[in-house]
């Protein structure tokens, strides 16, 4: 352990010297390095002094360069090293393959879908919480490709992805609702992974290279919200949250909030001696 400190505080890897001097014994197997490094150094970051760079090419020919310039991108801040890992390039490999999967299995609902947006302000339900996450994706998105995070804002597109891959539309305009959220991405993901986008704009139908295409701007009507949820507590303790109209006056929450079922479970009939309201933010009952 104290050895382990010492390179951490000299910010010396093991990497540095080890690598060379295993070499020059004839071992040639990186396990040996990564094993040393586990158990008493730290990883040593990517540089030619340090002779151990990465060929990003076998990563191209085993999964695609989409995939090794999605796992660059989102490895970590543009301004900070990282660490090459396998199981990296994995998880970016897995993601676009989830995009690849999930626009399949709802290719045919909606190929021949076609939308506006005056149309798609009237969606309710959760259609309209997967638009509005859509479209605070896409705001978010520009907002850090403005500043070069292109690690956040992919994140910010996985995240959208795991809230498509929880919707299960049944109808027409939640189909369409889909086909929206799917190209935005498509939009988002192609600086990023061009030949993936590509092929999947294709398959929708248009005849013209997503770039040809004006990039999208959010919606403000989808990124308005109506309602959120805020927690309600009882003698201080939380007990329920409930869902209220933005900027809620105190007498409307209070309604919401006596109606219900936990919240008359914890009161067991008992009205309240004092309500403490914070506007969109939490509602406190004392009994």
């Amino acid at each position: 352990m104290q050895l382990s400190g010492f390179l951490r505080d000299n910010k010396i890897s093991l990497g540095d010297n080890a690598r060379f001097l295993l070499e020059k014994l004839g071992v040639q197997d990186e396990r040996v390095i990564k094993d040393l490094e586990s158990r008493i150094g730290e990883p040593a970051k990517m540089s030619k002094s340090k002779a151990n760079t990465v060929d990003p090419e076998f990563a191209v020919q085993a999964y695609g360069a989409d995939t090794v310039r999605l796992y660059i991108l989102f490895a970590g801040p543009v301004e900070k090293d990282f660490e090459w890992t396998d199981e990296g390039v994995q998880g970016a490999y897995r993601f676009l393959r989830r995009l690849w999967n999930y626009f399949h299995e709802n290719y045919e609902h909606i190929k021949d879908l076609s939308y506006s947006r005056e149309e798609l302000a009237e969606v309710q339900g959760k259609a309209k919480e997967v638009r509005r996450k859509a479209h605070q994706t896409l705001k978010k998105y520009l907002e850090d490709m403005q500043e070069l995070s292109f690690n956040t804002a992919i994140a910010s597109i996985m995240e959208l992805m795991n809230t498509l891959q929880e919707f299960r539309p049944q109808e027409k305009i939640e189909y369409k609702a889909v086909k929206e959220a799917i190209e935005l991405i498509l939009f988002m993901l192609y600086p990023i992974t061009p030949h993936t986008c590509e092929e999947l704009w294709n398959k929708l139908g248009y005849k013209n290279l997503l770039i040809r295409y004006t990039f999208p701007e959010p919606d403000e009507r989808a990124l308005k919200v109506e309602e959120l949820e805020i927690p309600v507590q009882i003698n201080g303790k939380l007990r329920s949250v409930v869902k209220v109209p933005v900027d809620a006056e105190e007498d409307t929450v209070k309604s919401i909030v006596l109606s219900d079922e936990k919240v008359r479970k914890y009161l067991d009939g008992k009205e309240p001696k004092k309500v403490i309201y914070v506007k969109n933010k939490l509602i406190s009952l004392v009994v």
